[in-house]
Formats: structure tokens, sequence, C-alpha cells
């Protein structure tokens, strides 16, 4: 872990521990920026020089820097930061599970040389193995629910993935993605002279081994040890499990949360025990109906032995005024997931009061997402709030004509 932060410890930079106290308070310019200074040369000068160059893909996986979010930071009194995941080459927090599965599958001796990847995904996994398999020589094969968002179809086609869309049915359905991709995989490697795998992400282990071992390190690391929360939304669980394990094993007085959309069954499943949904959310990649493996052990409430610790749901109304903020007062272009994971880090932050260090992740960004949760057509239609200033034709300055005519 010392020679992995040393290798990137420029991005400590932007790391703002708990103890700097001033900067909930809007005290933080000129003693924060100096004392983070201060902060990241120590750690250059006991760690070793780190490399400046990344060599190609595979080795720009990963050790993304925290972003301090800054109006829900001053709104609850705690420090809440947002694991930059959109940074990964991949653009997505995928990019960590899509590299470990692959590795897993090398180091069994799965795949051949020019062999293929086949995989069941709402698309950013996809999009990650896709990649991962082009640095390493390897094809893929994804299935996508028909309902996924366009942007993220055609990222997978540009990746050089074979796309197969099917219908958005329940796991219960044979012909659901997740199981009609391991069927997939079964009959190409009866064929394919490379051989096939499938990437089972939900299912298989290397994914939440990516965060136990690299994501939940980072956020260690990057906070000087002084988190008192990490919170995410469930996919695969992957996330969730890994970092929370890494975390409470470091300190177990830590929260671990868990946010969930409306829809999903998680939510019911932590406070009740019951696998239960309602309602209903455009949010991509996240909402779960089973306790997938990636979650059995650490990924399960504390009650039956696992690190989660707090949970709640987070509408729709109430994560998409956090991706519209964090984008026009902010800069930061982030996609629904994100907005469910910030309104988590909120509601923790609620629980504990001010003075508390809390870290989310920013999943992946928003321009993958831009007809839904950026197309006002799409959201009146499902009765979910949005800006004014998306509304086609507005326009916040008055900018005058300033065409001249010219003599032909």
């Amino acid at each position: 872990m010392e020679t992995l932060v040393a290798r990137h410890s420029q991005f400590f930079s932007g790391i703002v521990p708990r103890s700097f106290a001033s900067v909930a308070q809007g005290r933080r310019h000129a003693r924060y920026v100096s004392r983070v200074r201060t902060k990241a040369t120590s750690a250059r000068s006991s760690l070793g020089n780190f490399a400046a160059v990344r060599q190609g893909f595979i080795d720009s996986v990963g050790n993304t820097p925290l972003i301090r979010l800054n109006k829900v930071s001053q709104a609850t009194g705690c420090e809440i930061y947002g694991k930059a995941e959109f940074l990964n080459p991949g653009g997505s927090v995928k990019d960590r599970a899509a590299l470990y599965i692959i590795k897993d599958a090398e180091e069994r001796g799965l795949l051949r040389p020019g062999g293929v990847i086949v995989e069941g995904t709402a698309g950013n996994t996809g999009i990650g193995l896709a990649l991962v398999a082009n640095a390493k020589g390897y094809k893929t094969v994804i299935v996508i629910p028909d309902t996924q968002s366009q942007e993220k179809k055609d990222m997978l086609r540009i990746a050089g993935a074979t796309l197969i869309e099917v219908p958005a049915v329940p796991y219960k359905n044979l012909n659901n993605y997740v199981k009609y991709s391991g069927r997939l995989a079964e009959s190409i490697a009866k064929t394919h002279p490379g051989g096939a795998i499938w990437g089972n992400q939900f299912d298989n282990t290397a994914n939440r081994k990516a965060h136990y071992e690299t994501t939940g390190p980072e956020i260690w690391a990057q906070t000087g040890g002084k988190v008192d929360g990490f919170v995410c939304a469930i996919g695969t669980g992957g996330t969730l499990a890994g970092v929370g394990q890494y975390l409470k094993e470091k300190n177990p007085a830590v929260r671990i949360g868990m946010a969930d959309p409306m829809g999903a069954a998680m939510y019911s499943y932590y406070a009740t025990g019951v696998l239960q949904s309602s309602g209903s959310s455009i949010s991509e990649g996240i909402g779960q109906g089973r306790v997938t493996a990636n979650l059995q052990g650490w990924g399960v409430p504390t009650r039956e032995g696992g690190s989660v610790d707090f949970w709640c749901q987070v509408s729709d109304e109430e994560a998409l005024p956090l991706i519209y903020d964090l984008l026009k007062e902010e800069g930061l272009c982030m996609g629904g997931s994100t907005g469910i994971n910030i309104g988590g880090a909120v509601k923790l932050a609620q629980e504990l009061g001010p003075g508390h260090t809390i870290v989310t992740v920013l999943c992946d960004l928003g321009t993958r997402y831009q007809g839904k949760i950026f197309n006002v057509d799409f959201l009146k239609s499902k009765g979910l709030p949005y800006p004014q200033w998306m509304e086609a034709g507005y326009c916040e300055l008055d900018v005058p004509t300033v065409f001249e005519e010219q003599p032909v």
C-alpha cells in the first residue's frame, strides 16, 4: 500500500483531513492550503518519489482524489468528500472491478490470448471490461438491458464490444440480462479457440477484493485515518462490502452506510431482514433485489456480522436537485447514482451531527445519462424536478449580437 500511495501522492494536494475544522466554518483558504501542502511534502519525503507518468490504461485505474463537496458540507457542518471515480480512465468506479475480474481470471488460467469476456451489465462495468480487454488483447461481449441509456450503449460500441440488448426483466426470469450472459459465456467457450469467461460481477468476489485492496486503503490514506463514515448505494455490492470491510478493520467505529434508491429491495432487507421493494427510480446501475455474493460477509448488516450499520432511502426527488446544484454551483457533472450517494452522505451527516468526516462515491459523469437526467421532456414525463436553467431557450445573460455584414 505504501508503494501505491507513494506512486500517486500527487493527489494528496486534494485532501482535506477532518482536523481542518476551519474549512467547515468557511475560514479555509490560506491556512488550509499551506497545511495541506506541508502534508503532501511530508508524505512524498517519507514514502519516496512518485511516478508522474502512468504506464497505460491498466496503471491508470484507481488512486482517484477526494473532492470536498462544498454545499452539502456547509449545510451539514460535516466534511463530505466524494471519491472522484469518474476520473478513472474508463470514466467510472467500475474500472476497478473490471480490472480485478480480468486479473483474477488470468491468475486462475481461465483466459487465453484472444479470449472472450462476456458480462451482463447496466453499462459501466461493461465499458471497463471492454477497455481493460482492449489493453490486454481480449474481446468482449456485453449483454445489457434495453432500458439503459443510449450514451452507455454508444460507448460500449465505441470501445469495440459486441453489444447484445435484451428486455429488462426481473432476476427470477431466465432471460434476465445476468442469467442470459452466463449462458452465452458457456456457449461461446465451447467454440471459441481462445475460450470465454463470464465476468459475473454480481457474484464474483474479485469485485469486492478490488475495493478492499484499493478504494478502502486510498480513502484511509487520503483522510489520514480521520474518516467517520462511508456511504454508497448497492449495485453489485462490491464497493460497499470491500470499502466497509477495510475501514471497519482499521477502525470499528467508522460508520458504513447504504443508500438505496426507491424501487430497490435492500433498504427493507437492512431495516427488517425482508427483501421488499416499493416505488421506482430513474437511476441506473444501482438498486438490488437480492443479497449478492459480494455482499455476503462484510456487506450485510452488523447484526448479521457485517459492516453496514446505517441505511436510508433516497428518492429521485431528493437526488436530482443535488446533482443539478453540484453542476451549477461546483462545476461537477455527475450521474444519477452519485445523487443517491450524496443524498445518503447528507443523511448520515445529519445522524452523526456536525464535525464529522464522511466519504461517498462520485461514480461517473452525467454525460452518460444526458438523455434522461438532463432531458427536460423526459423528466416532465416522470413528474420529476428540474432546474429552470435546463429549459430550452433559458439564458442568464443578455448577450448582444455582434455579427457584422461583410461586402460580397
